[in-house]
């Protein structure tokens, strides 16, 4: 039976293409990371979960995934967020790394293999600044270098923009010292109360563009098979990446670029000029990690997503389905299928299709809650739960996972099953009433019961 080929939309050609990694059996991809000034919100945390879906499925692919994603920590924005709060740049950039860290790994996204700090890498950004230099592709004006955009002649081939028409609403700074108004900085120079570098141009720090470039270059080659980022990102960052890349050293910077969508606001573009911004770690004060996750990949990545109480009620649900039937069937055997043979697995293998692997998934919930046939349900729990890893979901235990909830600390489980039992005793009493009072109680306290015909199970709510 021949391999299912892997299918991935490449920004640049337009197309969605078959993907071919560029050496046998060995992929590299890079995604941009955060700059690290302040918390991630929900719209930051979409290309984290969207491409640790993509490394996931590259992993039960490849054997060998070298997945880099950036920490950007020499910035203007870090700059001036350490001068509001009257501390080193170190300090800002440290903590928020660290928060970064925290809430993403709480949405179950697996660690990078590679996470290269922007400001560990000045010597490789300096040394490509200087080959565009030599090569006439930058130059050198009032303590600046700049990227001739002219010198590239398909520049803008990434973000399908002509030259002369990409200035227009783009963050592009127009300053005098340019040659063109679109050349880019590389290179600029560092007052005495900003960090900076020696440089053969003067102590200054690196462009923004620049970085990702560098630590490319210094950890997966000149040439990466993925490049992945939300579609912001294409002009000017992944294009300017794609210039700076491919005039140092030739040939196909990235072979598939990858972008994921926008994620909009209760229907209104989510952005912090508008205030509408959620933070992951907010969210994760009402919701569990898994619940935002699933409503992140719910909508295929290319495919804006409408962030809503709505929706992280529906994923919520979604959850309950699945784990619950788990739960029905946690003593029977699980079966020994490939994860590689999986619904889930072929619809992901189509461009990422994640509403596909749902409903994959929840046929599978239906199959473990009505069949009989114990080499269905054996084939339905592997489906499950090898789904599961695959979406980065489904990694509790399902008692545990009903059990959860803000209430979790001032009504224990031991309480709650105390309760439960004397419900029962209730019930065998034919005391009814007293067994309702003890259901409704719970329920007022965010703990829904469920009789089935092995017992009363339990669950908290949200």
């Amino acid at each position: 039976m021949p391999v299912a080929e892997l299918r991935l939309y490449n920004t640049l050609s337009g197309e969605k293409e078959t993907f071919v990694p560029q050496r046998r059996d060995q992929v590299s991809m890079y995604v941009c990371g955060p700059t690290v000034y302040n918390y991630a919100h929900i719209g930051n945390a979409r290309p984290v979960v969207v491409f640790d879906c993509l490394y996931r499925v590259l992993k039960a692919r490849y054997s060998d995934v070298r997945y880099a994603r950036n920490i950007t920590d020499i910035d203007d924005k870090i700059i001036q967020a350490a001068r509001e709060r009257g501390v080193d740049i170190a300090a800002v950039s440290e903590e928020f790394t660290d928060k970064y860290r925290e809430d993403m790994a709480a949405l179950n996204a697996l660690t990078p293999t590679i996470e290269p700090k922007a400001t560990e890498h000045t010597a490789e950004m300096i040394a490509l600044t200087q080959r565009l230099v030599e090569t006439g592709h930058a130059y050198e004006s009032d303590g600046h270098v700049l990227f001739a955009v002219e010198s590239m002649p398909d520049y803008g081939a990434l973000s399908g923009r002509k030259l002369e028409d990409m200035l227009a609403g783009a963050r592009v700074e127009v300053a005098d010292y340019k040659r063109h108004a679109g050349d880019f900085v590389l290179w600029k120079p560092s007052a005495d109360s900003e960090p900076g570098w020696d440089s053969p141009w003067g102590r200054g720090r690196p462009g923004w563009h620049l970085e990702c470039s560098a630590m490319i270059k210094a950890h997966l080659g000149d040439s990466i098979d993925i490049h992945g980022g939300g579609r912001d990102l294409i002009f000017p960052h992944h294009e300017n990446e794609r210039a700076q890349s491919c005039c140092a050293y030739g040939g196909d910077f990235v072979r598939h670029w990858v972008h994921n969508a926008y994620v909009d606001m209760d229907g209104e573009k989510m952005s912090k000029s508008l205030g509408n911004t959620r933070t992951v770690r907010d969210l994760l004060n009402h919701y569990p990690g898994e619940v935002l996750r699933c409503a992140l990949i719910s909508a295929q990545y290319r495919s804006a997503l409408n962030f809503s109480e709505a929706l992280l009620d529906q994923a919520r649900s979604a959850l309950d389905s699945w784990y619950g039937a788990l739960r029905r069937h946690s003593d029977h055997t699980e079966g020994s299928v490939p994860m590689t043979e999986t619904g889930v697995y072929a619809a992901l293998l189509d461009d990422l299709n994640t509403p596909e692997a749902f409903a994959v998934m929840h046929a599978a919930a239906a199959t473990l809650n009505k069949s009989a046939d114990p080499h269905q349900v054996e084939r339905a729990k592997s489906e499950l739960l090898a789904g599961g890893h695959l979406l980065g979901l489904l990694s509790s235990e399902p008692d545990a996972w009903f059990q959860q909830g803000l209430g979790a600390e001032s009504l224990t489980a031991e309480a709650i099953e105390a309760r439960v039992e004397a419900r029962a005793t209730a019930k065998a009493n034919k005391d009814y009433q007293r067994a309702d009072d003890i259901r409704a109680s719970l329920e007022a306290e965010g703990v829904v019961l469920e009789d089935g015909p092995d017992g009363t199970t339990w669950r908290r709510v949200v």
